[in-house]
């Protein structure tokens, strides 16, 4: 089989499952052209990374090259699947180790261009955190329990009207000596937060069911909510404390913020460094074409 058509099957097969979600044979046809569009950019990308002189001297081992394919392998039940799937696609292993190869080879490069950048100065890194105040706010939140009674019409306790006799029966013992609220979780609850006696943690907005989030972040701390319904179940929450929201300290944001400042440094200067790479590389493109 030829190396570049193995490859670019391999690249096609690729975007086709990370871009639309599903197999090459699968995309319609205006899908198709923009994911040859795709690969033939890769393609460029990758020829030229690899003719660079950066390149020279890269050799990408065996054993990565293994362990990049055991990760493929691990999402199929055994090998003979793997080389199933590899053949339904017109691959086999070969060509998949070789793309591989290639891959890791094209990453290795951009690697290594990076290698002689600056290291961003603490003076960077608080001058970006004083001047984007917005991207450090901690959002409000609320520690929380719950207890949950499931609804399962197969089981005559957990018909929804047992269920919520259940559950209103709990409601009725906690709203009366709010101190049992854990005991109660460890005791009735059916979702697997009940061993550490219903805890959700410091839930911030977005975590929950939206009906929940509502009732939770309408509650001041120590109150307890309505019977609530979820696709899981119902549900009854006490708020143990509102944390107001706040402003993360910079000693807090330094580690992330350099590693985020650091990565988009990257990103950057190989965004730019193949911008000239793809530009020197076009004459010779034409010349050969």
């Amino acid at each position: 089989m030829d190396h570049n058509d193995a490859d670019d099957r391999y690249y096609l097969l690729q975007v086709a499952r990370e871009q639309f979600g599903c197999e090459p044979d699968k995309l319609d046809a205006e899908q198709l052209r923009q994911a040859g569009r795709i690969v033939a950019r890769q393609r460029r990308i990758e020829d030229a990374v690899l003719r660079s002189g950066e390149a020279s001297g890269v050799v990408i081992p065996a054993a990565q090259v293994e362990e990049a394919r055991a990760q493929i392998a691990g999402r199929y039940a055994d090998d003979q699947a793997l080389r199933e799937a590899l053949a339904s696609h017109g691959l086999d292993d070969g060509a998949l180790r070789a793309a591989l190869s290639r891959t890791l080879k094209v990453e290795a490069v951009l690697e290594r261009i990076c290698a002689g950048l600056p290291q961003i100065s603490d003076t960077d890194l608080s001058l970006y955190y004083f001047n984007h105040p917005e991207q450090f706010q901690r959002p409000e939140s609320r520690e929380a329990r719950h207890i949950l009674i499931t609804i399962n019409p197969d089981y005559p306790e957990n018909t929804r009207q047992a269920a919520r006799a259940r559950l209103e029966a709990i409601a009725k013992r906690v709203r009366s000596k709010p101190e049992r609220f854990a005991d109660q979780a460890l005791k009735h609850s059916e979702c697997p937060t009940a061993l550490q006696g219903g805890l959700l943690g410091h839930v911030t907005p977005g975590k929950l069911y939206p009906q929940l989030e509502a009732s939770l972040f309408s509650l001041a701390a120590g109150e307890l909510s309505p019977l609530l319904e979820s696709p899981l179940g119902l549900h009854l929450l006490r708020c143990e404390a509102v944390v107001p929201a706040a402003r993360v300290t910079l000693e807090e944001a330094l580690p992330r913020l350099r590693d985020r400042l650091h990565d988009r440094q990257r990103k950057a200067f190989q965004r730019q460094w193949l911008e000239r790479l793809l530009q020197q590389s076009a004459p010779e493109e034409k010349a050969h074409g």
